[in-house]
């Protein structure tokens, strides 16, 4: 592959650049996964897509590369395995990730957690798994063996796609974000069995996200995350898209208003206080916020029906 004519292409600037089609985006991020595209090049490439932003005919090359060498895991019988991707963590309020995935796993539905973390900022998500006794797999086989045995299994990105979480590691080197880190969300390690969370932070992305995941006719949910993952705005709830073979639908309605503090959610907990006020929800002892619940609910019915 050309990548000079490529970066031509795409490297014009946000008004200039002109999109690839599926096919080459496609054979572009393979190389890209597979580790061929020399240093140079893959910074220019990465740089021009974080200017000019990914078109959906890019968003679907680039999935389908990601299609063709993603590890998948067995999904045990009965209802789909909802996949929760989380790759920025807390930053100012608790991060309620967990909460969702344990809800969902205790009411029978299977859950993997799928990500990496690299924000000396934040507050790195695997920490507060790792105090709720859940431990990234070994490897996919050990991951499909969780879900079989308890409904929940935690695997790092690395051991779904080494490629991607190469492509990911570069942010500490560039200093921004790129594509890699949008489709990370849209990995799917349970093809024909799963129901994937997008969860954005900036409003643009809700359009661009819901045009893909019609293409894509995916199963899923959409919203905006909360600090960037994936769980409803305890204060506020968000409005969260539903997706049956890519026909969308309301899943659960947005609140109107503003988002007072909640009494039962301090700011900025450490790890260990994170841990048991999730523990506290599951207990019954602290109530579990309403638009969680709502969440919770909503990614069942997706699931099971």
């Amino acid at each position: 592959m050309k990548y000079g004519a490529i970066i031509k292409e795409i490297g014009r600037g946000a008004k200039g650049a002109r999109a690839l089609d599926a096919a080459t985006a496609a054979a572009l991020f393979g190389d890209i996964l597979d580790g061929t595209v020399p240093a140079l090049e893959l910074g220019a490439i990465l740089i021009s897509f974080r200017l000019k932003g990914e078109s959906l005919d890019e968003l679907v090359g680039f999935k389908q590369a990601m299609d063709a060498r993603t590890a998948q895991l067995a999904v045990p019988a009965g209802p789909r395995c909802v996949v929760l991707p989380t790759y920025n963590g807390a930053r100012r309020q608790p991060n309620l990730m967990p909460l969702v995935a344990l809800l969902l796993a205790r009411s029978g539905v299977p859950v993997l957690i799928q990500g990496r973390h690299d924000f000396d900022a934040r507050v790195s998500p695997f920490e507060l798994l790792a105090a709720l006794e859940l431990h990234p797999a070994a490897d996919p086989a050990a991951a499909s063996a969780q879900l079989a045995a308890r409904r929940i299994a935690c695997l790092g990105v690395d051991q779904l796609l080494p490629g991607l979480d190469a492509l990911l590691a570069l942010r500490l080197r560039l200093g921004v974000r790129a594509s890699g880190h949008t489709v990370a969300k849209l990995l799917d390690p349970c093809r024909g069995r799963s129901v994937r969370v997008v969860a954005v932070t900036h409003p643009e992305y809700l359009e661009r996200m819901d045009a893909f995941l019609r293409a894509d006719r995916a199963r899923a949910m959409l919203l905006r995350g909360t600090e960037g993952e994936i769980y409803a705005n305890p204060r506020r709830c968000p409005e969260m898209k539903t997706y049956v073979d890519g026909e969308a639908a309301i899943g659960v309605a947005a609140e109107t208003g503003g988002a007072p503090p909640l009494e039962t959610l301090p700011g900025t907990p450490s790890v260990a206080d994170n841990a048991a006020l999730i523990r506290a929800m599951l207990a019954g002892d602290v109530p579990v916020p309403g638009p969680i619940t709502a969440q919770v609910a909503a990614l069942k019915a997706l699931a099971e029906n």
